[in-house]
């Protein structure tokens, strides 16, 4: 029911390490072949997530997110900050692949393939009814198993954390994205993956707000040309301003010594 012709055999995904990362260098149409060999295989869940400077950053200081990103089964360098570490290492990454990239082109696929389920955790009740309406509209053939907002608090208990999982395998979808921001979303998917009945993971953050349209995605040209955080920093200034002014900085810098120490 999930084989789609040419999407069955990949090539394995070569990686470059930024920092002791290892990030897929991979186009988000060689990303989708992954993920849709695993939505066919089916034998165990699968974990996709994104790699920016933020992320990185944060990881560096925290043991477990960094573990979460290392042990993800595609690592996307999303960002235009990971294309400028590639180069600064000698090694070029084919394109940028956003969380939103990899939703889209999965979903897509999903709808013109046809029986396919996913569910959505995380954020609000009214982000999850409006990203209902809109994949309803979008995404006709994609069947919506379910979605979970889980209370919003800095750590989930025991209680908190058996409710998403037991919600989730009740729905027993094919996809489950995970919208909670980093580095919550990866820690709570490494800590219970084994333990959910899905296919495949997609640690995607944001993209429940830009999908929704709770905010505004950067257009096109600015997407292009690696500028998509200039408008985002713009509208948010007191939300964004230290992981575009503090972190990306500290972030180039650790990559710069770890070119010239000449270690991963």
């Amino acid at each position: 029911m999930l084989v789609y012709p040419g999407y069955r055999e990949v090539l394995p995904m070569r990686t470059t390490s930024i920092l002791g990362f290892p990030v897929h260098a991979v186009t988000c149409r060689e990303g989708l072949a992954a993920a849709w060999r695993w939505l066919d295989d089916g034998s165990s869940p699968r974990y996709i997530a994104c790699a920016n400077t933020y992320s990185l950053h944060l990881a560096m200081d925290d043991a477990a997110f960094a573990t979460a990103l290392r042990e993800a089964d595609l690592l996307i360098p999303d960002g235009v900050g990971m294309l400028i570490a590639g180069r600064i290492l000698g090694e070029r990454f084919k394109e940028r692949v956003t969380g939103m990239d990899m939703f889209i082109a999965v979903t897509a696929r999903a709808n013109e393939t046809g029986g396919v389920s996913c569910f959505f955790l995380g954020s609000s009740e009214a982000t999850l009814a409006k990203l209902r309406e809109r994949m309803a509209r979008d995404y006709p053939n994609v069947r919506i198993a379910g979605t979970y907002s889980p209370p919003f608090k800095a750590v989930f208990d025991a209680a908190d954390n058996e409710a998403m999982i037991a919600a989730v395998n009740a729905a027993r979808p094919d996809i489950l994205w995970v919208g909670m921001t980093a580095p919550k979303q990866e820690k709570w998917i490494r800590h219970h993956r084994d333990r959910l009945n899905v296919k495949l993971i997609g640690a995607i953050g944001a993209v429940f707000d830009f999908y929704s349209g709770n905010k505004v995605r950067s257009s096109e040209w600015w997407c292009r040309h690696g500028l998509e955080w200039l408008p985002r920093l713009l509208r948010e200034p007191k939300r964004l301003w230290r992981r575009t002014v503090v972190a990306a900085p500290r972030f180039l810098a650790r990559v710069c010594w770890q070119r010239v120490a000449g270690g991963a």
